[in-house]
């Protein structure tokens, strides 16, 4: 799974960046197509649901789509064997 913002639906209020208990997102520092500063995904390969929501066949977290009013967040299906980026932490 991959998370994604809605560039056309965002308003740029930034709650996700203030719910999310990964840090996956940033304020954003260019304006959308409608003219609000979008915010950008920093590290979204700490998203839980991202990693492993197929595992599980369930959603983990999902503060940030739970807490966007506009609903301009949502995951999307990854192609087979698309290349991504893993981190461990410690």
């Amino acid at each position: 799974m991959k998370l994604v913002i809605d560039e056309r639906r965002c308003k740029g209020c930034n709650l996700c960046t203030r719910v999310c208990p990964y840090r996956i997102f940033q304020e954003g520092n260019r304006p959308g197509p409608r003219g609000y500063v979008i915010p950008v995904l920093d590290h979204p390969e700490r998203c839980t649901n991202c990693r492993l929501q197929i595992m599980y066949g369930r959603q983990l977290c999902g503060m940030c789509q739970m807490t966007c009013p506009d609903q301009a967040i949502s995951w999307i299906e990854e192609k087979p064997y698309e290349a991504h980026k893993v981190v461990i932490e410690y």
